[in-house]
């Protein structure tokens, strides 16, 4: 049943609140996620690369390896390599 102005209120109510506890689990998890760097920082790894590593890790293998021959590519004009 439509409310003001057409819109189904007790519908549009559900998606809120849906939105709002997965944003309550995705803080959640970012905590999470935080906790697991500072304990592996705590044993002596660089986070840094561990990022690196974990967003290399999501690509397809032919996009990675396309993105680090460019990298090189590009470190070589500019004598880094």
């Amino acid at each position: 049943m439509a409310g003001k102005g057409g819109v189904a209120g007790e519908r549009l109510k559900s998606f809120v609140e849906r939105i709002e506890r997965l944003e309550e689990e995705k803080a959640a998890l970012g905590s999470d996620i935080r906790d697991v760097y500072s304990e592996a920082k705590g044993a002596g790894f660089d986070t840094k690369v561990m990022r690196q590593i974990v967003r290399l890790r999501k690509m397809d293998s032919q996009d990675r390896r396309e993105q680090e021959e460019l990298l090189d590519l590009y470190k070589r004009a500019l004598d880094m390599a």
